[in-house]
């Protein structure tokens, strides 16, 4: 059967940007949060978007009317029952995320296709708490999910080949460029990018540049949209540092390992652009500075 209704568990940033292309997409979409205070913010930010893109004729109001009335929000699991893929974008926890696929297992039809938008835990780790390793995906997106083209689709050694084919469809079918990509710590995106990103931080602590002549040199040198610094900020210093903890625990390699800075600036709190600061201070969002470290 082809698919017809789409689960997100998660309201937060990603999980409301997947449920947004979602229900944009022709699919019946259902999203799910662990309180209405939290999933009443996330329909209104995808409310907000819709307002957006009718103000910028990209849809009409008649068709944002009719997203919105493909997209239902529940605080309950058990909506998710009749969903033909569910798609899970809650914290990057791999106890909590096992926990969650468990219960899904037990509520959700045996045809349901479960897929991750992890963006550094293996799938596998994440398929065995559930009887369906064969039906189970990583579906990784990007911030912001309406925007940015890319979903990588994540194969583990257990995924069944007719599934994976299916979801890599389905990622086109949201206006998607799916790649294909191993079950790899990182799998390709991150596996480049978190790299580079802790060279730069460690160039800074050698002293090869400052802060603004590292982006500048990354930008007007290689033609980057923006330099490492300022998307280690529109990232987070927190979640790279997350990400890049768990590629080293899986790799053992220098490349993935968290500079000390990177380790100092977390522990005090400066995760970039969402905690006001990190590289670049943003006292002043219209014109940050660089931070004296």
């Amino acid at each position: 059967m082809p698919i017809q209704k789409v689960g997100v568990v998660g309201c937060g940033l990603m999980g409301s940007g997947i449920a947004q292309v979602a229900a944009q997409s022709g699919f019946a979409t259902v999203v799910r949060e662990v309180s209405q205070e939290v999933l009443d913010k996330g329909l209104k930010g995808i409310e907000k978007n819709l307002a957006r893109l009718v103000e910028k004729g990209t849809i009409t109001e008649a068709a944002r009317g009719e997203i919105r009335g493909r997209l239902t929000g529940t605080t309950k699991l058990e909506d998710f029952k009749d969903c033909d893929v569910v798609v899970e974008a809650i914290i990057e926890q791999l106890p909590v995320k096992r926990e969650l696929y468990a219960a899904l297992d037990g509520i959700c039809k045996p045809a349901t296709i479960f897929a991750s938008n992890t963006s550094s835990l293996t799938i596998i780790e994440m398929a065995t708490a559930t009887k369906r390793p064969q039906r189970f995906v990583g579906l990784h997106f990007f911030n912001p999910v309406p925007v940015m083209k890319l979903v990588e689709v994540v194969k583990s050694i257990a995924t069944d080949d007719a599934v994976y084919e299916e979801m890599v469809e389905f990622g086109a079918k949201l206006g998607k460029t799916p790649v294909r990509a191993s079950d790899s710590t990182g799998f390709i995106v991150n596996r480049l990018l978190v790299p580079y990103l802790l060279d730069a931080i460690r160039a800074l602590e050698e002293g090869a540049g400052s802060i603004t002549d590292i982006d500048n040199s990354m930008k007007l040198g290689c033609g980057y949209p923006m330099g490492p610094f300022t998307l280690l900020d529109f990232v987070g210093l927190d979640t790279t540092y997350y990400i890049a903890d768990i590629m080293f625990n899986e790799f053992r390699e220098r490349r993935f390992a968290p500079p000390p800075l990177l380790k100092r600036m977390v522990l005090a709190g400066w995760n970039g652009r969402k905690s006001g600061r990190g590289f670049y201070d943003y006292a002043d969002p219209t014109n940050p500075k660089a931070s004296n470290l």
